[in-house]
């Protein structure tokens, strides 16, 4: 993409990202939702149709050049996003809260603006990111293992 495709690009995924996450306003607040908030509230299928729409900007991400961490970054706000919103009540106060598409446009917007700042701050996050989930698998391959040997030696003492 030249330059005036991605400025085009960026502008549209704005407008996106403001659409989905800031479009209303509660009255007498400075609260606001947009349309992934209202998706959300369709049962079953609502978040997981808002994850999908969320997922155009990642993938005008992509086709920007924009690099992994940063792509893997922007897919755990999208992937949140939606767990988040499969909890009853929490999920739909979660869309208020946490606006992945807004994330990801100015994670999209600090890139172009500076993308070694960016790139370095989002492997920082994908490397914690992994060492938790590794952490967590071994923590749960522990109990696992802790269980079955309690399973053992009751079987065994009898």
């Amino acid at each position: 993409m030249n330059k005036v495709q991605i400025e085009q690009s960026k502008d549209k995924l704005n407008r996106l990202a403001w659409l989905l996450d800031n479009t209303f306003r509660i009255p007498g607040t400075q609260i606001r939702f947009g349309l992934d908030g209202l998706i959300g509230l369709i049962p079953g299928i609502g978040d997981a149709a808002g994850a999908v729409i969320s997922s155009h900007i990642l993938t005008q991400a992509a086709q920007m050049g924009v690099p992994k961490s940063i792509l893997l970054k922007m897919a755990f706000n999208i992937g949140l996003d939606a767990i988040l919103g499969i909890i009853p009540v929490l999920g739909d106060v979660s869309d208020f809260m946490w606006k992945a598409n807004q994330r990801n446009v100015q994670l999209l917007n600090d890139y172009l603006e500076q993308p070694e700042k960016t790139v370095t701050h989002s492997r920082l996050f994908v490397g914690l990111l992994g060492f938790v989930a590794f952490c967590g698998v071994a923590f749960i391959s522990m109990l696992g293992f802790l269980l079955i040997r309690w399973l053992w030696l009751s079987v065994e003492g009898n």
